[in-house]
Order: structure tokens, then sequence, then C-alpha cells
């Protein structure tokens, strides 16, 4: 019985660690809209894949960062009210977004209107 039950809890970790099907070259190069990009960037499984804890911001619920290449990728930006996916957001601009003193702050000097967006209000 031990054997088995061992043997179960592999399959199980095995099958949930391998939950996205997808890999980078499935991404299309652009997406028709915000519902088009999230299930596209959702369904792959990114180099990098990180977030910001955002408990201290004010607007900024959530902050998801996902890359390919580990140069660049998508950032996810939830709000009290819209949701937004940036494009080609270089990783040292997601780095010092995670270290900002100030979340919005910083997202509106430096990648706000600087980064492609598709937006879900």
């Amino acid at each position: 019985p031990m054997k088995k039950t061992i043997f179960i809890l592999i399959l199980i970790s095995l099958f949930s660690c391998n939950s996205k099907s997808g890999n980078c070259s499935d991404l299309p190069p652009s997406f028709s809209s915000y519902n088009d990009a999230i299930s596209s960037v959702e369904s792959v499984d990114f180099k990098i894949e990180d977030e910001a804890d955002t408990s201290k911001s004010s607007w900024i619920r959530s902050a998801d960062f996902y890359s390919c290449d580990g140069e660049s990728g998508y950032l996810i930006i939830s709000t009290d009210d819209h949701e937004y996916i940036h494009e080609n957001l270089p990783v040292s601009v997601w780095e010092d977004f995670k270290n900002a003193d100030s979340f919005g702050k910083f997202y509106n000097a430096n990648i706000k209107n600087n980064y492609q967006m598709i937006s879900k209000k």
C-alpha cells in the first residue's frame, strides 16, 4: 500500500506541475483583444514568471510578469477599475517596479504610455 500511495503522489505532482501546455513559440505576434492576450499568456510556460507584492499599493491590486527570453516580457497589472497587459517590458524595468517605493508613481512615470498596452475595462 505504501508504494502505491507514493506512486499516486508522484503522478499527481507530475500532472499538476505541467498544467501549461504551450511554449513561447506558440504566442502570436499580436493579440486581437485583452481576452485573447490573457488566454495566450496564461497557457504558456515562461522562463520567468514573477509577481510583485502589491499589498502596500493604494490602487494597484496585482502585478505579474512573464518573460520568454529573460530580457523582456508581459506585465499584467490589475487595479480597482481596469486590467492591463503591457508587452515588451524589459526585465530591468520589472525589477525596478518591484523595488519602487510607490508602485503607482513608478507605473505612471516609467511604464504607462511607454510599452504597448491592451486593456480590459
